[in-house]
């Protein structure tokens, strides 16, 4: 049996619970949400022609963008203020006269007449998290001279929560990404669990899931925006969410205002390279981490020198791999210990305990409870996270790639290789509606990043930034921990910028280097280790 913290959800992809930490602290529009093909022609529209099929596409869809919206209290137990309403929006987008699907979506109105600048709205990661509620937490939350530009708006995007949501009926044990590929027979058993659970999904949902995407959830914001009767939106993203309004800027450059992307994926990576990536950059983390515990070994007693302590860790990988460590009853083999232990690695502090928890536990002694050892089902989101990654990109179709590179990955990369070029059920999938969006535009934005973090690390977040090539970044040197404004660990140089943006929308003249400040480490078993799925979160 598996310990509760190594069964993922399909979502640690890209950051769910950034957000969670949040301390207290109009004009109607025309334009509207055009396809893709006609929003890339508007941004580049030089003919008549490519003016003219704009329009075309904007009519066609005047059903959505001028809908009228009916805003009711969101709950009894909440404030009046925060309201909700059904947004309704095409299914595929290249036919709007078809199938309708709901896009629940949020308000509280917090901008100041006479200051108010439009609206505000996020999203949180995953892919699968839901932010319906982020309008009523960043009312409570953001700077005052931030909520006095915006009224807040938040929703869940198609698939989540709220809006039609895709739930495939997937077992704990279906959602368990990524899985360890040691051996020929793993592999078979993987292999075949993936195809149950691609098999179940389409048996539900086929004609659904190749429109749940980044590229239609940003058509779904447009669509928003102009409901709302908004000229430009503005927005805030954290992991996942950095990839949605990448996109967003890509179709719409003319409607993107301010824009923050907070922990960003690489849009060239999206989304098998984004998982690999965690192969080699774990390995970095793991090299930096064995340096800090050995100088604290007084602490930790994981050996005084790098070499020693990193001897320590894969002696407890290979004895239990012989014989399981046995925490609250549950048994962890060798690769349930490298996959709780791959995102400590990124925050020093966090990962010496773990460790040493492990040693102890090795030597049958008492340790508390591990990261992310609560156990709850995730349908919803492992089931519209899958939908996401798998409709966004092309994954191999042969299963023999993933052996293939899970074993090369485990040679050049011990800790996570195998992990990090495992099947998915994406091999599996049928294909997206339409092909991912190549993200290289000029519109202003800004990019915030932590230099240690274990779900989108710097080189990540600096792939990013090179295709947005309007963006400034804020790179928070020594910074760890998946989120920056709203994680754990709060830093005064990052925020000022972030939220000095927001205000005035002036970017920093020149990307930004902040310090980490000391004491800056996240609390063990925060949101970046808790059970998800497949990623990034």
């Amino acid at each position: 049996m598996q310990h509760p913290a190594y069964r993922r959800r399909l979502v640690p992809v890209l950051a769910l619970g950034v957000v969670a930490g949040l301390a207290p602290g109009l004009v109607a529009g025309s334009a509207s949400a055009a396809p893709a093909g006609a929003a890339s022609a508007v941004s580049a529209a030089s003919s008549e022609g490519a003016r003219a099929a704009a329009a075309v596409d904007a009519e066609r869809l005047a059903p959505y963008t001028r809908q009228q919206l009916t805003w009711k209290r969101c709950a009894a137990d909440q404030p009046a203020t925060y309201q909700c309403a059904t947004l309704k929006v095409p299914l595929d987008y290249t036919k709007p006269e078809g199938k309708r699907i709901d896009v629940a979506i949020s308000r509280v109105k917090t901008g100041v007449p006479g200051k108010r600048r439009g609206v505000l709205t996020f999203n949180p990661g995953g892919p699968g998290g839901a932010g319906l509620d982020l309008s009523l937490m960043f009312a409570e939350g953001l700077p005052k001279n931030v909520r006095e530009q915006y009224d807040m708006v938040g929703f869940d995007p198609r698939g989540v929560g709220e809006s039609t949501p895709v739930a495939c009926g997937l077992t704990d044990a279906e959602q368990v990404y990524p899985r360890p590929t040691r051996d020929a027979a793993e592999h078979a058993r993987n292999s075949k669990l993936a195809k149950r659970v691609a098999d179940k999904c389409r048996d539900k949902y086929g004609k659904l899931l190749p429109h749940i995407s980044t590229r239609n959830t940003a058509r779904d914001m447009d669509v928003m925006r102009a409901a709302l009767g908004e000229k430009k939106l503005n927005y805030f993203g954290v992991s996942y969410g950095t990839a949605l309004g990448a996109v967003y800027m890509q179709l719409f450059p003319q409607r993107a205002d301010r824009f923050v992307l907070d922990s960003a994926v690489d849009p060239k990576r999206m989304w098998r390279g984004m998982f690999q990536v965690w192969a080699p950059e774990t390995e970095r983390a793991f090299k930096r981490w064995t340096k800090w515990t050995a100088a604290r070994d007084a602490t930790y007693h994981l050996g005084d020198s790098p070499a020693k302590v990193a001897r320590t860790f894969r002696k407890l990988v290979a004895r239990a791999d012989v014989d399981p460590i046995v925490i609250d009853g549950q048994k962890l083999d060798g690769a349930e210990v490298r996959d709780i232990t791959r995102a400590e690695f990124f925050t020093v502090r966090s990962g010496a305990k773990v460790v040493a928890d492990l040693k102890k536990a090795a030597e049958g002694r008492q340790v508390r409870e591990l990261p992310g050892a609560q156990e709850q089902s995730m349908d919803n989101m492992a089931s519209s996270q899958l939908a996401v990654v798998c409709s966004d990109s092309s994954w191999p179709r042969d299963p023999e790639t993933y052996r293939r590179d899970a074993i090369r990955g485990a040679a050049r990369y011990p800790l996570y290789g195998d992990f990090a070029s495992t099947i998915a059920p994406c091999a599996y999938w049928d294909k997206g509606a339409e092909p991912a969006t190549t993200v290289d535009n000029k519109v202003k934005s800004l990019v915030v990043q932590n230099e240690w973090d274990s779900q989108t690390p710097l080189v990540t977040g600096k792939a990013m930034h090179r295709a947005l090539k309007g963006s400034r970044m804020v790179t928070v040197s020594g910074g760890e921990g998946h989120g920056v404004v709203f994680g754990d660990s709060r830093n005064a140089c990052a925020e000022k910028a972030t939220m000095g943006y927001l205000v005035t929308g002036k970017l920093p003249a020149k990307d930004l280097t902040c310090k980490a400040t000391s004491g800056g480490q996240r609390r063990a078993g925060s949101a970046e280790t808790a059970p998800s799925p497949f990623g990034l979160r």
